[in-house]
């Protein structure tokens, strides 16, 4: 099954999901077909861009409120703090040090992991 995001201006609003059969023709499966056929759907719609469950297409799955970056071609998800940076691979922010374990929060004002007690 392919999976579609559908974007207004950049934000995604909905994802949907298209079968192979639509968007498959001799076992190559084409973007733009599922991109006609959700159009012929929903002609009021916003711009779609296929996206991966299995995060191996343009970065996460995407999550409706994600936005999708053209110049990257990925799909980024909401910054949870501003010392965090953009994974231009996953399109998840990532925290300026690994977290050490489960049960450690984010601390913005320290910039540095805090145990849970």
């Amino acid at each position: 099954m392919a999976h579609f995001a559908e974007l207004d201006e950049s934000n995604v609003v909905r994802v949907l999901v298209v079968h192979n059969d639509v968007t498959t023709i001799d076992g190559i499966e084409e973007e733009q077909r599922g991109i006609d056929f959700l159009n012929g759907l929903f002609p009021d719609s916003g711009d779609w861009k296929q996206c991966s469950y299995n995060n191996n297409m343009r970065g996460h799955c995407p999550r409706i409120g994600d936005t999708y970056d053209s110049g990257l071609d990925l799909f980024v998800g909401y910054q949870p703090f501003p010392s965090w940076t953009l994974n231009e691979t996953t399109g998840d922010y990532d925290p300026p040090t690994p977290q050490p374990a489960e049960n450690y929060n984010w601390d913005e004002d320290s910039l540095s992991w805090v145990e849970v007690e």
